[in-house]
């Protein structure tokens, strides 16, 4: 597999203000998210201010306005960076089509992508489109169900979509899930 890059798109995406001011669907209820997100504890949140010791990082993130989990992580993701000193910009997933299929999750183009790179544009890592326990039931789904003309397979999907928003819950309990992974992934770079 030959390293992934994206000097080629860096500086080319929306800020994260710019995003939300363009959003033309669930602009509401992404800004519902945003102001519910609260630091479990100090040291995380010290954690993310940390990163503005680092010049060497860049986020560039897959995202679509009209994504559910766009609207349920995405929030999450600009308040975990807000102090970090990191650039962070938004490539819309339907203009970006060409780095979309460079980020495939089980096979399909799915968002968010949190992608982070140096400041050659090289790929450190990803995260997305769900908290992994969220995500769980999809990659068990598409694991056990590969025929998509199956008869059941449509009612199947139904039942794993219900049980990933059972798993994101009424509250924001998941979003400390996304600030521990997002963290992990971040500290391996």
């Amino acid at each position: 597999m030959t390293a992934k890059s994206l000097a080629h798109k860096l500086g080319q995406g929306l800020s994260p203000q710019g995003f939300i001011d363009a959003m033309t669907k669930n602009q509401e209820a992404f800004l519902e998210w945003q102001s519910k997100f609260s630091w479990a504890n100090e040291d995380d949140r010290e954690f993310f201010e940390s990163l503005n010791n680092r010049d060497d990082l860049r986020c560039v993130i897959l995202a679509a306005d009209w994504c559910g989990d766009v609207v349920r992580n995405i929030p999450v993701v600009f308040k975990a960076l807000e102090n970090s000193g990191m650039p962070v910009e938004v490539l819309i997933m339907e203009e970006n089509l060409d780095v979309m299929d460079q980020f495939l999750t089980l096979g399909g183009r799915s968002i968010p992508v949190v992608i982070f790179a140096d400041t050659g544009g090289f790929v450190l890592g990803t995260w997305g489109p769900r908290p992994k326990y969220v995500q769980e039931p999809m990659v068990k789904f598409k694991t056990e169900n590969p025929d998509r003309e199956a008869p059941d397979y449509q009612a199947k999907l139904d039942e794993t979509r219900k049980e990933i928003k059972a798993r994101y819950g009424e509250g924001t309990e998941y979003q400390q899930l996304i600030v521990k992974e997002l963290r992990e992934l971040i500290s391996t770079f």
